[in-house]
């Protein structure tokens, strides 16, 4: 038998429904401070602002729910790939939050180059993420029905 996610609706585990999300809005983050980068236009800085906003807010919605399946179900947590993907979404949520965090503190000035840093920084830890994602289901299936 597959290992089960806890939290699904009827039969299609949550967590991958959310988890789209999060990576639209840090990914265009990046690409926002990217455009920034050849732009005065203050709107850009804005909307990486919104952007990691929002992602952090669906991050949170996506950590639940993975989380409600990596404690409901012990196959999960004996995954080493389960532990690789969890810590690096909660650095990823850490690093995306003090990137926010000094933009708002800091304005402008903290965007090019920092904030752009920590948004490339944290893309290559969404790739990362992403692979143990894949690795969960593809390799040890985790979620998928045993139908």
């Amino acid at each position: 038998m597959n290992p089960k996610s806890t939290l699904s609706i009827a039969g299609h585990p949550v967590h991958p429904m959310l988890v789209p999300f999060p990576i639209a809005f840090f990914v265009g983050a990046l690409l926002t401070d990217i455009v920034h980068t050849q732009s005065d236009d203050p709107f850009w800085p804005s909307a990486s602002s919104w952007l990691l906003g929002a992602g952090l807010i669906s991050a949170i919605l996506a950590a639940l729910s993975g989380l409600t399946d990596f404690l409901g179900e012990a196959r999960i947590r004996s995954l080493r790939a389960a532990w690789y993907h969890m810590l690096g979404n909660v650095a990823l949520v850490a690093i995306e939050a003090f990137n926010l965090w000094r933009r708002v503190a800091d304005g402008l000035d903290f965007v090019i180059p920092m904030g752009l840093v920590l948004s490339l920084v944290a893309t290559v830890v969404l790739l990362f993420n992403g692979w143990k994602g894949w690795e969960m289901v593809y390799r040890h299936r985790v979620g998928i029905s045993d139908k």
